[in-house]
């Protein structure tokens, strides 16, 4: 039985119950949302650095052309020692590290799609400063990819809960993610082995492909990666864990191949092509892997 005092400290607690929830449920609200925002001004941020990179190392490689025969697309590193080069692989690389930090604050699903802004960066220079004039197909391709972007960005699902090195190791290890990498591997291998030397000077699909499919993978890398570095920050040390270096190996590794095979996609072909067909297949078979690794 309850009696009378009761009645009164019963009610007290119930309504301080209720004022109490919704307080923590806000806070966390607020707290999801500056994560939010936080993303999305790298993944920004990283879309401008990019756009500006193709630029850059674009310029690079004709000067090069002008005074050299070892050209990239021939195979040849003569740009390494050109200056114009370095600093759109300096911009770049800024533009990577904000990329590769959004991931750490926000799903791939999202982060990825907001390439598109690097296009339209890269069409508008490229017309100012390379004098590679979009036909009125190529800027509505740009219109489209942007208003897709929009629509994924708008859409985006709730990422998947992977906040630690273990539940990665263990998707890893599913089948639909041991299929895909298989899949992006072989054809990886089969094109830059044995269609590249026969058809990656004129087909400007060869090349792509190949940055596209190992990109796919190098942002699977960099997602688990900021994931380890930001828990690696919070105090807990992830990297007495494998995984993180096979993550930072695997990174690494990807961006070399990536760098490479892209520096000879500019070199041979227009950056107002490279640039939208690059963000369309790397966009793609990044949501794919995305989706089958983290579940988003």
């Amino acid at each position: 039985s309850i009696q009378p005092g009761q009645e009164d400290v019963s009610a007290e607690v119930s309504i301080e119950a209720h004022l109490t929830t919704p307080t923590n449920c806000t806070s966390e609200s607020v707290q999801i949302s500056q994560e939010f925002i936080i993303g999305l001004i790298l993944a920004v941020s990283s879309s401008l650095f990019i756009g500006t990179s193709f630029i850059l190392k674009k310029k690079g490689l004709l000067r090069v052309s002008r005074s050299s025969t070892e050209r990239a697309g021939k195979g040849g590193y003569a740009y390494l020692k050109e200056w114009m080069w370095w600093a759109g692989l300096i911009t770049m690389a800024v533009g990577e590290a904000a990329n590769f930090t959004a991931y750490g604050f926000a799903p791939a699903i999202l982060v990825t799609p907001l390439g598109a802004l690097s296009v339209l960066v890269s069409a508008v220079l490229s017309s100012q400063m390379l004098n590679e004039k979009l036909n009125i197909h190529g800027k509505l391709g740009c219109i489209l990819s942007i208003l897709g972007s929009t629509v994924i960005i708008i859409h985006a699902p709730e990422e998947g809960l992977l906040e630690d090195l273990a539940k990665i190791g263990w998707n890893l290890l599913s089948f639909g993610f041991l299929l895909y990498s298989s899949i992006v591997i072989g054809l990886s291998i089969y094109l830059i082995f044995w269609v590249a030397p026969l058809k990656g000077q004129t087909n400007i699909l060869v090349y792509i492909a190949i940055c596209s499919l190992i990109g796919s993978l190098t942002v699977v890398g960099c997602k688990g990666l900021s994931i380890a570095i930001k828990l690696t920050m919070a105090g807990q040390n992830q990297f007495k864990n494998p995984l993180a270096w096979f993550f930072l190996i695997a990174v690494a590794t990807c961006i070399t191949i990536q760098m490479n095979y892209l520096n000879k996609s500019l070199d041979i072909f227009n950056t107002s092509l490279v640039t939208p067909l690059y963000y369309v297949m790397f966009t793609t078979l990044t949501i794919t892997a995305s989706a089958i690794l983290f579940k988003e």
